[in-house]
């Protein structure tokens, strides 16, 4: 049999430019204990600029749901872009699957670079978890954070309850980490508002064998461990400046779960709604959303109202 050219490789390789070709690097770090994590850091790090971290969610690696930022982000932090545990270069053989493990591992990573002070943090979906893990467990360490469609306000009853589309973790693991043409259809479908279905199966078989078969199993070890036993009740209230970004129509964490959010961190946090967006904000919005995050992480004053109001109105 003939080898196909994969479209999947070629995104992969371009991404890999982009990030290089922004002034970062690809670094691998033992942890010690079976853990590796893969970053891409700076090429030369500054001690005048403060760090940032950029935390992915639920896919691939990191460079597919970040490569939108990171030239914007460049000039003004030491950026860093990790893998977390099970995902693109980075792995382990503990037995661990929780957020607050996710969290160690990725200061321990930050340690190991030197730049674990004066940290702004960002955080999608799944990587909000994580963040807000790190800001809890780091408080003198991390300055700023920001939740992108990250329920972190969520509850095991809220499946029960009816608030998510999926009815049960398991039907969850099947859509977040598809394994077919179809299952990667109802993915886009879920975290899309006008999602692209046309793309013939032989292309997303593609994705899914290049993207979505390496640490299946251990990724689906996450997510059964971010819904066990959870309750808002529970959930640490950090002090840290925070800005919570989500898409109106997010049929992954749905909105109530911001509102929820909102109002569990009180004064300190503000929330912003992006129209016309899901749970896939970094790709449908992604000029819109790096404002916002700029604006908060650099303290630039937002534009005027009348210019957000198509992409993202603020909920006091």
């Amino acid at each position: 049999m003939l080898n196909c050219f994969s479209i999947a490789k070629a995104f992969e390789w371009y991404h890999r430019y982009s990030f290089s070709k922004a002034g970062l690097q690809s670094t691998t770090t033992d942890l010690g204990e079976g853990t590796v994590m893969h970053c891409w850091a700076p090429k030369a790090h500054n001690p005048s600029k403060p760090n940032l971290l950029l935390i992915h969610g639920m896919g691939a690696n990191a460079m597919w749901q970040w490569n939108s930022f990171i030239s914007h982000f460049v000039p003004h932090f030491n950026l860093y872009v990790p893998d977390l545990v099970f995902f693109g270069e980075s792995r382990s053989t503990r037995p661990e699957r929780s957020e607050a493990f996710q969290a160690q591992c990725v200061m321990g990573l930050m340690e190991a670079q030197g730049a674990s002070k004066n940290m702004r943090v960002v955080g999608l979906s799944y990587g909000g978890f994580v963040a807000y893990n790190m800001a809890t467990r780091f408080k003198e360490r991390v300055e700023r954070v920001v939740l992108c469609c990250a329920g972190v306000c969520m509850e095991d009853r809220d499946m029960e309850g009816g608030l998510f589309k999926v009815k049960s973790v398991d039907e969850a693991v099947s859509v977040l980490l598809p394994q077919n043409a179809e299952k990667m259809r109802e993915l886009l479908r879920l975290t899309f508002v006008k999602p692209n279905l046309k793309a013939p199966s032989c292309i997303l078989n593609d994705f899914i064998n290049v993207l979505g078969k390496e640490h299946y199993e251990e990724q689906k070890g996450l997510i059964h461990a971010l819904h066990k036993d959870r309750k808002s009740s529970d959930l640490p209230k950090i002090t840290q400046p925070t800005l919570l970004i989500w898409g109106e129509e997010d049929q992954v964490f749905p909105l109530e779960l911001a509102h929820r959010l909102k109002r569990h961190l009180g004064e300190n946090a503000e929330l912003v709604i992006m129209k016309n967006a899901g749970h896939a904000i970094n790709v449908e919005k992604p000029k819109e959303m790096c404002k916002h995050i700029e604006s908060f992480l650099m303290d630039i004053p937002p534009p005027p109202k009348q210019h957000n109001h198509n992409n993202g109105h603020k909920v006091d």
